[in-house]
C-alpha cells in the first residue's frame, strides 16, 4: 500500500484568532446592538470548528451506493440528484438544444469597476444569435462576474483531492460546503447542474496577466471532478485517502461526466496572451471530452491593441469584424449541436479508447 504523506497543515486556530476572524463579518457598527447574540452564535461556530462538523445534516446513502448505511451530506445528495435529472434530460432526444454561455470576465457595473465588461457584450451578441430564428436555441447565461458583486456568492478553490487519488475527488464535489470552516454559499453546486444540462458551452473571456480571470479559473479547477471523478463517496467513506488510493490502484476508469458536449471559445485581450489562453482553454475542453465546433468557433482577438483602457468599449463598437466573428462562433456551435444530436457530426476518434486514461 502506498504511503499517505503528512505534515503540511498547521495546527488549528487559537480561540483568539478564531474570534478575530469571525468578527470580521460584523465590522459594521450597526451590529453592536446585537453583540451578545453574535457572541452566542460565535460560540456555536467555535464548537463546530473544533469538532470538525463539516456536514452537520446528513442521511443514509441508501440503495445504489456501495455502502448504503454511510451518512452523506443532504446538500451533496441534493446536488447529485439535480445533476442526474439534468443528465437524463440532456440524453433525451426531445429535449430542446441548450447552450451555456459563460462570461469569464470579473468586471460588471454593479461594483467597483462601474462599467460592464466587453466579454458581457460579446455574450449578448452570441445569445441574440443563438435565440433568433432560424436557430432558436435555449440559452443559459452564466455570468461569473457575479462573484465580485453578489452577496455571499462563492466559488471556493479546488482542494486538489485528485492529486491524492482520483477516487477521492467526488462527482459532484463533496469538499464544499464545509460548515465547520465557514466555507459555504458555494455556487458550484448550481454550476455543475448547468454544465450538465447544456448540449454546448461557449466561453467568452478576457485575458488577465496571460491567464484566465480568477472567477473562470476557479470554475475550471472545480470542474476537475467531472473528469474522472468518483460518483460514490461511500466507496472512500468520505475523504479517507487510504481507501481512495487503494481504489485507484485496483484500476480506475476515469469517467468523463461531461463528455459529448460541443464547445466554442472567444478570448480577447489588448496587449498579449490571447493565443496561449485560447490554446489552454481548448486543450482543457478537449481533455474533458468536449467537441470543438470548428476553427471559426475558437476565436482569439485583440481589441484596441495597446490603446487606452478608457476607450476600449468605443474600440469594440467600431470593430464590426470582431462582432461578426463572435456571432459566427455562436452559429458554428449551433450547427455542431444540430449535427451532433442528429448523429451526423464527424468525430473520427470517437470509437478509440485511450491507452493511458487519466
Amino acid at each position: 500500500m502506498t504511503e499517505v504523506r503528512k505534515g503540511q497543515a498547521p495546527a488549528t486556530l487559537s480561540r483568539t484568532v478564531f474570534h478575530e476572524r469571525f468578527m470580521q463579518s460584523f465590522m459594521d457598527p450597526a451590529f453592536r446592538a446585537e453583540d451578545q447574540a453574535i457572541s452566542r452564535v460565535e460560540a456555536i461556530a467555535w464548537d463546530a470548528y473544533q469538532e470538525g462538523r463539516k456536514s452537520p445534516v446528513t442521511r443514509k446513502a441508501g440503495p445504489g451506493y456501495a455502502d448504503p448505511a454511510y451518512d452523506l451530506s443532504v446538500e451533496w445528495l441534493d446536488t447529485k440528484q439535480q445533476i442526474e435529472k439534468a443528465q437524463a434530460a440532456w440524453k433525451e432526444p426531445a429535449t430542446p438544444s441548450r447552450v451555456l454561455l459563460v462570461c469569464g470576465s470579473s468586471r460588471n457595473d454593479g461594483t467597483c469597476p462601474g462599467e460592464i465588461s466587453k466579454s458581457f457584450r460579446m455574450v449578448e451578441w452570441a445569445r441574440q444569435t443563438l435565440q433568433a430564428e432560424p436557430l432558436a436555441l435555449e440559452v443559459d447565461v452564466l455570468d461569473l462576474s457575479l462573484l465580485t458583486s453578489s452577496y455571499h456568492l462563492n466559488i471556493h478553490p479546488c482542494k486538489g483531492c485528485v492529486s491524492t487519488a482520483m477516487p477521492l475527488c467526488h462527482w459532484p464535489c463533496s469538499c464544499y460546503p464545509n460548515h465547520s470552516l465557514g466555507q459555504t454559499s458555494d455556487w458550484m453546486a448550481e454550476i455543475y447542474e448547468r454544465w450538465t444540462a447544456a448540449h454546448a458551452v461557449i466561453i467568452v473571456t478576457p485575458v488577465y496577466w496571460y491567464q484566465s480571470p480568477s472567477p473562470l479559473k476557479l470554475m475550471i479547477d472545480r470542474l476537475v471532478c467531472s473528469d474522472g471523478g468518483n460518483p460514490d463517496p461511500t466507496t472512500t467513506h468520505g475523504k479517507k485517502p487510504e481507501e481512495a488510493k487503494a481504489l485507484e490502484l485496483k484500476g480506475w476508469d476515469y469517467p468523463k461526466h461531461l463528455a459529448g458536449r460541443v464547445y466554442g471559445l472567444v478570448v480577447h485581450g489588448d496587449v498579449a496572451g490571447i493565443e496561449g489562453s485560447r490554446r489552454g482553454l481548448s486543450d482543457w475542453l478537449d481533455w474533458m471530452g468536449l467537441i470543438d465546433a470548428g476553427t471559426q468557433a475558437r476565436l482569439d482577438r485583440f481589441i484596441g491593441y495597446y490603446e487606452p483602457y478608457a476607450t476600449s468599449h468605443e474600440t469594440l463598437d467600431a470593430d464590426k469584424a470582431v462582432q461578426a466573428e463572435v456571432r459566427n462562433v455562436a452559429r458554428a456551435v449551433a450547427q455542431a449541436v444540430k449535427e451532433l444530436r442528429a448523429g451526423t457530426l464527424s468525430q473520427p476518434d470517437k470509437g478509440l479508447s485511450r491507452p493511458r486514461p487519466k
